[in-house]
């Protein structure tokens, strides 16, 4: 089972963030072949943490409130909160494998929250929704894939790593998004983002 993990940073948690990186990365160490993207969301000028991103696949439920809750960083205090999705990767591949980085370009995290209720006019619209990512964005895509609740039942919208030119890229990509255009996200959160972990 594949996991989707955003936990934002509790006002003024930064000194205390870098204080646990050894910690934090020795937690991580514990999952490092199943990891599939993780690293940072940032302020936009790139200088400040305002959470953390981590995909991974782990066995069942009851590991994932493990990998959650036994985090460093959460249990020194530095999250604010954590969302925890069930998670499919699409393009069957690790952030580490993407080969497409261009100089200047910037990394973004885009979660967008699904309407509850929006499930069945989702279903009629997946396949629209991969062919605009696949014509348009492939050699861009990081990695991205639906997010569902944590028992896999029910569809709760979707999180995409990006490589483009700038923030206004990103909006673009999602004001055409056909999900996106048909109203069914709650919200759509565009957070730069960097590649994580040991340098």
């Amino acid at each position: 089972m594949e996991y989707f993990f955003y936990c934002r940073d509790r006002p003024g948690s930064a000194a205390l963030r870098s204080e646990l990186v050894e910690a934090h990365w020795t937690f991580m160490d514990r999952y490092a072949e199943t990891l599939i993207a993780r690293g940072p969301t940032l302020t936009p000028d790139g200088m400040t943490a305002t959470g953390s991103l981590h995909i991974v696949g782990l066995p069942d439920p009851a590991a994932a409130r493990e990998f959650a809750f036994d985090e460093p960083n959460y249990r020194a205090g530095v999250y604010r909160e954590v969302l925890v999705r069930r998670w499919r990767n699409v393009l069957g591949r690790t952030m580490w494998q993407f080969t497409g980085a261009i100089a200047g370009y910037q990394r973004f995290l885009i979660l967008a929250q699904a309407k509850p209720g929006t499930a069945a006019s989702r279903d009629s619209l997946d396949e629209a929704h991969h062919e605009y990512l696949d014509r348009g964005y492939r050699e861009r895509l990081i990695a991205y894939g639906p997010l569902f609740s944590e028992d896999g039942a029910e569809w709760a919208g979707t999180a995409l790593l990006v490589e483009l030119p700038d923030r206004a890229a990103a909006e673009s990509l999602m004001a055409d998004e056909p999900y996106a255009r048909s109203g069914l996200y709650e919200n759509v959160e565009i957070h730069p983002w960097e590649f994580g972990g040991r340098r």
